[in-house]
């Protein structure tokens, strides 16, 4: 691919890591990409212009994962990392990570769009699954590798645990304040499902709510803070992992960690339904995840049902609608 005069491209996407060279020898019309988007080798990338920002090198040291997080897409700007990735899924191996130190454009669950701030990590990859019925808890296995990523490099840098958790479906949340959120989207394919899954967490920004490296400041920390490239790398270790028992073994072996994680084992929810004219309130109990992925809760007879959002509330355990469940 001939990148002479793209260097002062409005989205320039340096490229590296495995296939490398086979995607920029690749005709141009084989990649849809935003207007003024290009795509470059990481040797033509100018470090010294880019030194605050996401560092390839370091991401691929001591990279374990060989199935996720190669090939590298990285820009300083795009509009989005997942549309990236959506509207390219076979020009690119399964497993390529698109990453963006900042988005204009980011995608949010119910098609909600928000601009991404510098300092969060932000990347999308690509996976493929066979079987529809596991999609649904992918978001899952993703928020339990996030939050195992963050957790292990605490370990290995000597600093405390965060108290990190999961709310239902795909957000992080530390002392009940927003530290990122996850996105799978699918498409069917040949016979396959291609996922890409999207990723954002604040590690440095401390605006709009906290980060990672704040909360280590509030436990008293000021040395050894998270480095996004660090992050990814052990994201993609711990999910290689977490992966591997979810296609073989289904979520089942998987429950346990997300449980310990999440917000809502025996939180009470509301629920308000019309019938005639009125307005019933219903109270239920949240017991877990039901076997689609959905909520599962009980009500004060230890009646089952499985909880819905209603896609009309931007929090989704204030916009839920029950189905029963067989006994």
């Amino acid at each position: 691919m001939d990148s002479s005069h793209d260097t002062d491209a409005k989205f320039p996407i340096y490229v590296s890591g495995n296939h490398a060279r086979e995607i920029l020898t690749c005709n141009r019309d084989n990649f849809k990409l935003p207007e003024g988007a290009v795509l470059l080798s990481e040797k033509e990338r100018e470090y010294a212009e880019y030194k605050d920002r996401f560092n390839s090198h370091l991401y691929f040291e001591s990279a374990k994962a060989t199935r996720f997080g190669s090939p590298l897409l990285w820009s300083p700007c795009l509009p989005s990392t997942h549309t990236i990735l959506s509207q390219n899924f076979g020009a690119f191996p399964v497993g390529t990570v698109c990453v963006a130190d900042s988005q204009v454009s980011g995608k949010g669950r119910s098609g909600n769009v928000w601009e991404s701030p510098y300092g969060c990590l932000m990347f999308s990859f690509t996976l493929q699954v066979d079987n529809g019925r596991m999609l649904p808890f992918l978001q899952y296995v993703v928020s339990i590798a996030v939050i195992d990523a963050i957790n292990h490099l605490s370990l290995i840098k000597g600093l405390p645990n965060l108290p990190l958790k999961i709310k239902w479906p795909n957000d992080i949340y530390a002392n009940n304040v927003k530290l990122g959120g996850v996105l799978c989207t699918s498409t069917y394919r040949e016979k396959k499902f291609d996922v890409v899954a999207g990723i954002g967490l604040n590690v440095e920004n401390r605006k709009p709510t906290t980060c990672l490296n704040a909360l280590l400041e509030q436990l008293g920390c000021s040395v050894s803070p998270y480095k996004k490239e660090e992050l990814l790398r052990t994201f993609f270790d711990k999910f290689e992992d977490l992966f591997g028992v979810f296609i073989t073994e289904g979520f089942k072996p998987l429950e346990c960690s997300y449980y310990e994680k999440w917000l809502h084992s025996g939180q009470e929810v509301i629920l308000e339904e019309r019938e005639n004219d009125s307005t019933m309130k219903i109270s239920l109990v949240i017991k877990g995840l039901s076997p689609t992925g959905y909520l599962l809760a009980t009500d004060d007879q230890m009646e089952a049902y499985e909880l819905h959002p209603d896609g009309n509330s931007f929090d989704f355990l204030k916009g839920l609608v029950r189905t029963k469940l067989q006994s």
